[in-house]
C-alpha cells in the first residue's frame, strides 16, 4: 500500500478539553485534499464529467483555503483509479492559479526516470512552480508485470531512480551507467522554473532513509513518523527541521459525527474494502499498515473512518505538530460522494479548522 492509504488511527488525549483559544501558539499547517478520480460501478457516470466536476471542486477548494490538492497514482483498478497523475496534475494546474500540486503519489518504477522527470518540468512551468512530487515504490505485483518490472528489484529501482531524479530536478547534465538505467547526456530543458520538491513515502526503515537522502520530506502515515523524527536525532539533526505531510485517506471532521458516520461510511467502506483486497494479493505489509476488507456494518463499528468535531481536530492536529515537523495534512475526496456534499464536509474544514492553524 502508499503511505497515503494507511488507515488513520484515533490520537486523541483528552481532547474535549481543548478549545479554538488554545491555538494562539499553533504552527502554521496547511491543508489539503487527495483526489483519485475513481468511478465506482454503483455510482459510475460518464468519465468526463466526473473528471469535470472534480476539477470544478478543486478550484473552489482553492478560493476557500485549502493549499494543494493531490492525485494520487494505481493501476488496472476495476473503479478506475487515477493512473496518469501529471496528466491530471497538468488539468489542474490550468483551473487553479494559488494552489499546490503533488502526485501523492506516484509509483515510480513505473517510470522512465528521465520521462518522469522532463514531463514534471514542464507540469512545473505550466503550474508556475507550484508542483510537489510524492513517490514510493508500490506493493502490488500486478501492476509491476503489467509494466514489465521485476516486483521484488523495485528498491534497487527506485534508489536509482532517485539518483537520477534529484540530479536532473537539480539541473545537472546526467550520464549513469547503473544496474538498471543506462542513461548518457540527459537534461531537462527548459528547465523546472524552481526547485520540485520530492516527497517519499513507505512504511520499512529503507524508505526513512531514502527521505534522508534523496527527498525533502516524508508523505504518508503518522505511524512512520515516529521513525523519521528518530532517524533525525539519530544523525544529529534537529526533527523540527524536516517536513511532514500526513495522509488522513479515512479521516473526517464534522459538526455532528454520528450523522456524517451515516452518510459517508458507504463511501469510505469502498476505499477501504478495495485496498483491502489490493492489500491480500501480495500482503507486502505488515497487519498494523493494512485495511482489510469487511461488511459495512463492521465497517461503522471499526473505527477506521474517524470522525472528528472541528475542535477535536485541532487538538489532534496540536498534539501532532509537538511531536514531529507537520506542515500539511490531507484528507481525501471519496469516490462516489456528491460534489455538494463534499463540499459541506469541506467547508467545515475550511471555516472552523484552517483558520486555527493559518
Amino acid at each position: 500500500m502508499t503511505p497515503e492509504e494507511a488507515p488513520h488511527g484515533a490520537l486523541l488525549e483528552d481532547a474535549h478539553t481543548k478549545t479554538h483559544k488554545d491555538t494562539a501558539m499553533t504552527a502554521k499547517l496547511t491543508f489539503g485534499y487527495l483526489y483519485d478520480f475513481r468511478n465506482p460501478p454503483q455510482w459510475h457516470r460518464p468519465w468526463s464529467h466526473l473528471y469535470g466536476e472534480i476539477l470544478d471542486v478543486i478550484a473552489w477548494s482553492e478560493q476557500v483555503g485549502f493549499s494543494e490538492a493531490w492525485v494520487p497514482e494505481h493501476h488496472l483498478a476495476d473503479d478506475g483509479y487515477m493512473p496518469s497523475p501529471l496528466i491530471a496534475m497538468t488539468a489542474i494546474a490550468a483551473r487553479t492559479s494559488k494552489i499546490r500540486i503533488g502526485s501523492g503519489i506516484a509509483l515510480a518504477p513505473l517510470h522512465d526516470p528521465v520521462r518522469f522527470a522532463t514531463d514534471c518540468a514542464v507540469l512545473d512551468t505550466f503550474a508556475g512552480g507550484r508542483t510537489d512530487i510524492g513517490l514510493a515504490i508500490g506493493y502490488r505485483k500486478r501492476e509491476t508485470a503489467a509494466f514489465g518490472i521485476d516486483f521484488t528489484k523495485r528498491g534497487k529501482i527506485f534508489d536509482e531512480w532517485l539518483a537520477i531524479v534529484s540530479r536532473l530536478f537539480a539541473g545537472e547534465t546526467v550520464d549513469v551507467a547503473g544496474e538498471h538505467f543506462q542513461i548518457s547526456g540527459a537534461k531537462l530543458m527548459p528547465p523546472p522554473p524552481g526547485h520540485i520538491p520530492l516527497y517519499i513515502g513507505g512504511f520499512a526503515d529503507k524508505s526513512v532513509e531514502r527521505v534522508l537522502r534523496y527527498g525533502d520530506g516524508y508523505i504518508g502515515s503518522e505511524g512512520v513518523c515516529d521513525a523519521y523524527v528518530a532517524k533525525m536525532r539519530e544523525r544529529g539533526q534537529d526533527p523540527m527541521s524536516g517536513r511532514v505531510k500526513i495522509t488522513g485517506v479515512t479521516t473526517v471532521i464534522a459538526d455532528d459525527p454520528q450523522a456524517a458516520l451515516e452518510e459517508l461510511a458507504p463511501y469510505y467502506h469502498h476505499v477501504n474494502n478495495s485496498y483491502g483486497a489490493w492489500f491480500s494479493e501480495d500482503k507486502v505489509h505488515s497487519a498494523e499498515h493494512a485495511f482489510r476488507p469487511m461488511s459495512l456494518e463492521d465497517f461503522k463499528r471499526s473505527g477506521t473512518l474517524q470522525i472528528l468535531t472541528p475542535d477535536d481536530a485541532i487538538a489532534m492536529l496540536q498534539r501532532l505538530q509537538a511531536t514531529m515537523p507537520l506542515d500539511h495534512y490531507l484528507f481525501s475526496m471519496p469516490p462516489g460522494l456528491p460534489a455538494d456534499r463534499f463540499v459541506h464536509y469541506a467547508e467545515t474544514i475550511a471555516n472552523k479548522v484552517i483558520p486555527a492553524f493559518a
